[in-house]
């Protein structure tokens, strides 16, 4: 009996950043679960990969390759959406990164206007954008689940990412002020902060990362499907504004190695 209300059969869910990573590891999980997934990333190659897959799965996928940062190509996705499924049941916005070669490299005041702008967009204001987009649809039918991710750098700092973390802090906020804002319309809006899921290197590669872990390793990216179809299903009826960090402990060591901590004078 509880089983059944993890099943997503008939559901459709937009899924951004689907192509790679988290975002196919999300994509494989729901259509695992029964739902029919678009996919939305700025590259058409991976997308067309992942929805080759799922349709071997069984489940209808349409690939849309779109830049969420850019509000008309999130219209728009939305539209070939509604168009091809008739309606969007989950959101799950996943679509993010670091303006790499910047911020790890130059100071404050060194990053540019425009730096700064491309940091925050391809996160935080993608979010918003497609929240802003779906939420009309999701108001207007009175169901609805959105699941933004964020990560564990939101919840605390990194050295030299000013822009990564502001925006993913952001996205925890949106979370929240969206979950409270929707509840009346049906509309539960959660956030997952991953930290350290093995995704563009091989999980030994990471091996320098394990010692900040309780579990003694980094996670892999399949991992984090099962939080999500928890949260895109009636087995979380009751759960919105929520974050949910999936990160092998890291929040709980603290930021040294599992184990250490500092000898202070009082």
């Amino acid at each position: 009996m509880a089983m059944e209300k993890w099943n997503l059969d008939g559901e459709v869910a937009i899924v951004t950043g689907g192509g790679t990573g988290l975002g196919k590891a999300i994509c494989l999980a729901l259509a695992g679960a029964g739902a029919d997934i678009a996919l939305a990333a700025r590259r058409a190659e991976p997308i067309e990969r992942v929805a080759a897959e799922i349709e071997s799965m069984g489940r209808r996928a349409l690939a849309i390759p779109t830049d969420v940062a850019d509000s008309k190509q999130v219209e728009g996705m939305v539209a070939r959406t509604l168009s091809k499924f008739g309606k969007v049941d989950i959101l799950i916005n996943n679509a993010g990164g670091s303006v790499r070669g910047v911020e790890e490299i130059k100071q404050i005041w060194e990053i540019t206007d425009q730096e700064w702008h491309q940091g925050i967009d391809m996160n935080l204001t993608g979010t918003f954008f497609c929240c802003r987009t779906v939420g009309k649809h999701m108001m207007e039918r009175r169901k609805g689940r959105i699941i933004n991710i964020s990560s564990a750098a939101g919840l605390r700092g990194m050295r030299n990412m000013p822009m990564y973390c502001s925006s993913k802090a952001g996205i925890i906020m949106l979370t929240m002020s969206l979950a409270m804002s929707w509840a009346e319309w049906g509309v539960r809006v959660n956030c997952l902060a991953p930290a350290w899921l093995a995704t563009w290197r091989r999980p030994e590669e990471y091996e320098g990362f394990s010692r900040h872990m309780i579990l003694g390793r980094v996670g892999l990216a399949s991992e984090i499907g099962p939080l999500a179809v928890y949260l895109a299903s009636d087995a979380s009826k009751y759960v919105t504004g929520q974050v949910f960090s999936i990160d092998g402990g890291v929040a709980a060591a603290g930021a040294a190695p599992v184990g250490s901590a500092p000898t202070v004078d009082l």
